[in-house]
């Protein structure tokens, strides 16, 4: 079987903008700075197992207090 390594990086460049995404949104609830969880996120999904480790490991982060909870 031949891989076609454009085909290859077409599919890195489609998945680390696709974890990118996912990790901004995650971002926003569970840290304060979600751009630099995105950024993050496009870094390690450079190796696409490492992006899926990382959002798997992000989503069990509990979210950040914004105060609703202790009636601010």
């Amino acid at each position: 079987m031949n891989i076609n390594i454009a085909l290859l990086g077409q599919f890195i460049v489609v998945f680390a903008i696709f974890i990118g995404i996912v990790s901004y949104f995650l971002g926003r609830r569970k840290t304060e700075t979600p751009v630099l969880a995105a950024f993050l996120g496009v870094i390690f999904s450079i190796v696409p197992i490492f992006g899926l480790a990382y959002v798997v490991i992000f989503m069990f982060k509990r979210d950040i207090d914004s105060g609703r909870e202790a009636g601010v």
